[in-house]
């Protein structure tokens, strides 16, 4: 492996996709984000989860009406082709969330990558699903991604791309260390996130600044402890009138952010000349999980789900 294997990459982080908003509206962000990427250098771009939608797992409705509004049936389908075609002409790949609705019935927060001939040649399903299943309407907003989405059923894979091996993961995946640490242990150099996070929490009290805190937090040392890139883009501003955090960004296998948005309200595309040595130095040394992994005293992690109970 050596400096020679670079890639130029971009995360489009979006401003608001809010209910009203037209489909082909917000195709054309999509494109005019594609374009720019291109023409900064990048061969590969990052969009958010459900970035073709507002997140509506915000709201209570029956599935049938979620599935008719808010899923797409196939990828690429007409209302997105023209994303597709765009990449081709341009010769850029992408990484881009939607709702899935599967032929046989079956329902999941999903990311694919494209490649710049347009061929999809990966698929993920979300497997950590935060929120819950039953009606809150006292809540000022809810989280329903356990009522809409099914538990995600391909696992944490890894392709070959653009001469490295990459992974993708999203939201609340970005939370759990197991995530980059199975695709790590795969040679993964880039794990892509997509994600769509409120600034405030429904669930507990947490202090203003912690939503953002935790999110760089999170990706950081996801990147360090694996010796990876982390691609990370969000949604941002007022959607629906609900504040999701932005802060997308670009994380070296260091842990150090070398490319984050600047913007709270609008899309933005933020780029980075990714330099895939800076992995081999921490894998070779600081996490050679060859050499230093002791897997003898980690069973708990895969035969134990809850934590213990606390000692009255």
């Amino acid at each position: 492996m050596t400096s020679a294997r670079k890639m130029g990459l971009a995360v489009a982080q979006m401003g608001p996709v809010n209910s009203t908003d037209s489909r082909a509206g917000t195709l054309k962000r999509l494109l005019d984000m594609l374009r720019e990427a291109k023409g900064r250098g990048a061969e590969l771009a990052v969009f958010p989860e459900l970035a073709f939608t507002t997140f509506f797992p915000r709201y209570w409705m029956d599935q049938s009406e979620a599935v008719a509004r808010y899923f797409e049936a196939a990828m690429p389908n007409p209302d997105v082709q023209p994303l597709f075609d765009e990449a081709r002409k341009l010769g850029i790949g992408f990484h881009i969330g939607y709702a899935e609705a599967t032929p046989d019935g079956h329902f999941f927060n999903t990311a694919i990558l494209v490649d710049k001939h347009a061929h999809i040649v990966g698929k993920y399903r979300k497997v950590h699903l935060p929120g819950h299943a039953d009606h809150r309407p006292s809540y000022p907003f809810q989280h329903l991604e356990k009522k809409y989405f099914e538990v995600g059923d391909l696992g944490f894979k890894t392709w070959d791309f653009l001469n490295t091996r990459v992974g993708m993961c999203i939201c609340n995946d970005r939370r759990w260390p197991e995530t980059y640490r199975v695709m790590g242990l795969q040679g993964a150099e880039l794990v892509m996130l997509g994600y769509n996070t409120p600034s405030r929490n429904n669930s507990y009290h947490e202090a203003p600044h912690l939503p953002d805190f935790h999110h760089l937090l999170s990706i950081q040392a996801g990147a360090y402890q694996n010796a990876m890139w982390v691609a990370a883009a969000g949604k941002v501003g007022y959607e629906d009138g609900i504040h999701m955090i932005g802060g997308s960004a670009i994380v070296a296998p260091d842990g150090e952010i070398v490319a984050k948005a600047a913007g709270d309200t609008d899309d933005e595309v933020i780029f980075f000349n990714v330099d895939f040595a800076r992995c081999d130095g921490p894998r070779e040394y600081m996490f050679n999980f060859a050499k230093h992994r002791r897997t003898e005293h980690y069973g708990l992690i895969v035969e134990q789900t809850g934590m213990a109970e606390r000692i009255a």
